[in-house]
């Protein structure tokens, strides 16, 4: 990268040519990409973003995992805008990793996360697509007897006056050229980036074609499922398999680390092997792990000093002198991921190698696990990305939990196994987003605005001991944890912010949008109840902080304005809206909603975002939406309690989702801007409960202090 930060062609970029003709072109990024399908290619293109075929076929390498969030479709049309190729010619390719050890030195290019990948890979792939067409145009050129000023490109061909010239006609002598010096196309020029375009993996994820994790089956393989603990981190003490060996199609059973596998022709047969066993646990020292006890313990807590996240000031001595106040607890409890597709890993293991094939986020850190365990170097374990049928957090794992449990099974048994969780193992195992509590003590002054702001939270980490935690954790302070809301606090002339990290026998990862789906809640909802008190609108009351945060303001402007927040709704129904930036990006949203005996109706969210340039707009549009639907279902419905160590939860009837029912009308706005870019998949999650929040308010007086909205409370309206 140039000092710049624009990319440098010799330090990014090399070339290769493939035996069976065409042109590669690659960078030099310790990024180590080939081609992902259900069996090994046979081209193995180290480094490569865009290949072309001498059949004129655009082949674009992702450098991250598909898991719904549309990079299948982003990533190609920036290709395309520089290659000028024909788009119905796209041929887009999921990428197994390379070197292990290149993950602990340039982690943020070998884990899709953070709603990142956009923003890491603008300039990287239209590079691919400049340099490619440069290329392209001499070789075209040469061929056509021309000098390369005189060529044009248009729909993969090179065009000089009436010669015409096809990109895979000439592939493969571009590839033996000179990496050339590009200039990048100039916005006034694009055609595809900032227009929406359909997706691309659509087609074959409706008829069937697409290949997930589940999907994967070779002769041989055997299903298995595992027996949990019903204690997290509990052991084995005994274990009768004498009924599940005496089913029909059960091949054998295993004891692994997590519990006990079962090894069968297929999964239910596998299931019902697992359902017979006789297991004794020994429970250790999580059985008494309760979450309500966890919760009122954090509470304590909060009312002490933790560490300093942000001050300013003498916030003790201003809440003192402070003639009035306003307390505040609120409290949040471990949520599930519960992606659609559960998961899975299929792994074989051969004398010298290893095949592994699942959906994650983190491919490489994956892959140098197995390597590590199996004595394997880690280009011999060979890893296969299909699509992920849904992630927000859960499969990046940085344990590698459920691709080691695989692997334990394979190498135990000596069988190539595809490990299948069931809906139960997924809601009881683990990984969730934190409990989290925060108290909150603000000084209010004669104007009702705040003087002072003490606040303090309570929650696990989510990156110490990883991979990440030298990224993320300072002074042991996990910043992915918590958000300040700095254009409030800024303008408070004293305040405090102050975490304090426990430790608990709870396995734990980022959710969906992270700190900021606990922090913003509380922070939105009590300047909705400071703005309330000063008797101010609560539009109006933001727009007093926003002054000098322009892209704020211009989120809450439009989300204001295609509400109609100044005129009133029908009667019965209520508003309320919320601002929050997330991942370098800023979103406002406006629910509206009516109570129906004692029942939470939501008619409406109006969402409008700031994400800098939307290379894509349909696809920033669909986050939205996602992030919306998401968010709700956490907020009306998300919570996972653990009672004697065991959790409470196990399916879809006491973990429900939003059902396409209850799911609102869903109006999304792209703020027009030239700002930074920022993500899309996570920063529409945040701002859905305070707004709920706050419209619930409106409608019944009831501020709400913890989620999910508990029913019994409306009732006390």
């Amino acid at each position: 990268m140039s000092k710049n930060g624009r990319i440098n062609r010799r330090d990014f970029l090399r070339i290769g040519t493939f035996a069976s003709g065409g042109l590669l072109v690659a960078f030099s990024l310790p990024d180590k990409v080939t081609p992902a399908q259900p069996k090994p290619s046979r081209e193995a293109a180290l480094n490569a973003f865009l290949k072309i075929g001498t059949d004129n076929s655009i082949h674009i390498i992702l450098s991250k995992v598909e898991m719904g969030q549309g990079i299948w479709t982003t990533l190609p049309m920036l290709i395309a805008e520089e290659l000028d190729c024909d788009w119905s010619r796209i041929k887009v390719e999921q990428s197994p990793p390379g070197k292990a050890s290149d993950f602990l030195e340039n982690p943020v290019y070998k884990s899709t996360g953070g709603s990142e990948t956009t923003i890491q890979e603008f300039d990287r792939y239209r590079m691919a697509g400049a340099t490619a067409r440069t290329m392209l145009v001499t070789a075209a050129a040469k061929r056509l007897g021309v000098q390369p000023q005189d060529c044009r490109t248009e729909n993969s061909y090179v065009i000089a006056g009436d010669k015409r010239i096809s990109y895979g006609e000439v592939a493969t002598e571009a590839a033996k050229l000179p990496v050339p010096n590009v200039t990048l196309r100039e916005p006034k020029d694009w055609k595809y980036i900032g227009k929406s375009q359909k997706r691309l993996d659509t087609p074959e994820k409706i008829n069937g074609k697409a290949t997930y994790g589940l999907d994967i089956h070779f002769p041989g393989l055997l299903t298995a499922v595992v027996a949990h603990p019903p204690v997290f981190y509990a052991t084995v003490k005994t274990v009768d398999a004498t009924q599940t060996k005496a089913i029909n199609g059960v091949r054998d059973v295993v004891r692994i680390p997590t519990g006990v596998a079962v090894l069968a022709d297929n999964f239910w047969t596998a299931k019902q092997g697992r359902d017979a066993l006789q297991i004794e646990w020994n429970p250790g020292k999580n059985a008494d792990l309760d979450s309500q006890a966890l919760t009122d313990s954090y509470r304590k807590i909060a009312k002490t000093d933790g560490l300093t996240i942000r001050k300013k000031g003498d916030v003790t001595a201003a809440l003192t002198k402070a003639e009035r106040t306003l307390d505040a607890d609120y409290s949040f409890p471990y949520l599930a991921h519960a992606p659609m597709e559960p998961l899975n890993c299929t792994v074989n293991i051969g004398t010298d190698s290893c095949e592994v094939w699942t959906g994650t986020q983190s491919p490489l850190l994956h892959q140098a696990e197995v390597a590590r365990f199996l004595g394997l170097k880690p280009e011999q374990v060979k890893f296969y990305t299909p699509y992920l049928g849904g992630s927000f957090g859960r499969r990046g794992s940085f344990s590698s939990d459920w691709v080691m449990e695989a692997v334990h099974i394979a190498k135990t048994s000596g069988k190539a196994i595809k490990l299948v969780w069931t809906r139960e193992d997924d809601i009881k195992g683990g990984y969730y987003r934190p409990v989290y509590v925060h108290n909150v003590r603000i000084a209010i002054g004669t104007n009702g605005f705040p003087t002072a702001w003490q606040h303090r939270i309570v929650g696990q980490s989510l990156f110490t001991n990883t991979p990440l935690a030298d990224m993320i954790v300072h002074n042991g302070i996990d910043y992915s944890s918590v958000t300040t809301g700095a254009p409030y606090s800024n303008s408070v002339p004293d305040h405090s912010f102050e975490l304090h990290t426990t430790t608990v026998n709870v396995p734990v990862l980022p959710w969906r949008s992270v700190g900021s789906t606990h922090s913003a809640f509380v922070i939105e909802t009590l300047i909705d109840e400071l703005a309330f008190l000063a008797k101010i609108d609560p539009v109006a009351y933001r727009r007093a902080f926003f002054i000098n945060h322009p892209r704020h303001l211009a989120a809450l402007n439009l989300a204001a304005e295609k509400s109609d927040w100044t005129n009133p709704l029908p009667k019965g129904q209520f508003r309320g809206i919320a601002v929050c930036e997330a991942m370098g990006s800023y979103v406002a949203q406006v629910v509206e909603l009516s109570i129906d005996k004692q029942t939470i109706r939501v008619h409406r969210v109006v969402c409008a975002i700031d994400c800098g340039l939307a290379v894509n707009p349909d696809g920033v549009r669909a986050q939205m939406e996602s992030s919306i639907v998401f968010g709700l279902t956490a907020a009306l419905h998300g919570e996972i309690t653990l009672k004697n160590g065991q959790v409470q939860q196990s399916n879809f009837h006491d973990y429900p989702m939003l059902r396409m029912t209850d799911t609102p009308v869903i109006d999304v706005h792209i703020v027009p801007s030239t700002a930074k870019m920022g993500g899309a998949g996570e920063p529409g999650v945040a701002p859905i409960a305070p707004a709920l929040a706050n419209a619930l308010f409106a409608a019944t007086g009831i501020r709400f202090r913890q989620l999910p909205i508990k029913l019994e409370e409306l009732n006390k309206a």
